[in-house]
């Protein structure tokens, strides 16, 4: 038994599916899916950040937006996109992370065949009220 096993074993609280997650769509047109979020969680997580998965369409592109007060890391699981924070634009595919400062407009692009997949580390944890258009 790993350590995880061992740390998990018997609490489905600290353990989540992809596949049992409900996907919503955010203000930037994002599908996205709360992994860990402390503010939604049976019981209290001793965290102040939230972790989700998301989804962009082939082609598609998010809205330009900020968070207002909070940092991001997007992971990229699978595929490749256009990343556009502030005034730089780089491109991304599966493997690479990049940071997002608090209060910088971004979008990203998915430039692949397939749905782009990342995972989004938000810090403080996100909130609607925290996030808007630009």
């Amino acid at each position: 038994m790993t350590e995880i096993d061992r740390a998990t074993a018997g609490s489905t609280e600290r353990r989540k599916q992809i596949r049992n997650c409900t996907y919503f769509t955010t203000l930037d047109n994002t599908a996205l899916c709360e992994l860990l979020h402390p503010a939604n969680e049976p019981k209290e997580l001793a965290i102040r950040f939230s972790i989700a998965h998301a989804l962009v369409k082939p082609g598609e592109t998010t809205r330009p937006h900020r968070l207002k007060t909070s940092a991001e890391v997007y992971y990229i699981v699978d595929d490749k996109g256009k990343m556009s924070i502030d005034d730089e634009t780089a491109t991304l595919h599966s493997g690479q992370a990049v940071y997002i400062p608090p209060g910088s407009k971004q979008h990203i692009q998915n430039t692949g065949d397939s749905d782009l997949k990342f995972v989004c580390i938000v810090y403080p944890m996100w909130c609607h009220e925290d996030e808007e258009l630009v």
